[in-house]
């Protein structure tokens, strides 16, 4: 329960810094979720940066999704993608 709430409050800090789309996340995420808390690597970040501008969505919901499925499975995955959006709600 409490790796959920740390991707949540983690990626609710992303998304309330976040302004001028998706392309501005990058940095941020580098630092909160390579650096700060190294979930995962730089070069894995940039594979889930380029797969999520690929795929059909929003670039930052797209990146949050992959990386809470890599430190939580299916509900990481929810609570990073809800972490995300919940700063625009």
């Amino acid at each position: 329960m409490k790796k959920y709430f740390e991707l949540f409050i983690t990626f609710s800090k992303v998304g309330a810094l976040t302004f001028g789309g998706g392309y501005t996340m990058l940095p941020i995420l580098q630092k909160e979720v390579v650096q700060s808390k190294q979930w995962v690597t730089y070069e894995e970040i940039m594979d889930y940066y380029a797969i999520g501008q690929c795929t059909p969505g929003i670039i930052a919901v797209n990146t949050s999704i992959f990386i809470g499925y890599k430190i939580a499975g299916w509900k990481g995955a929810i609570a990073s993608s809800l972490g995300i959006i919940f700063p625009s709600i």
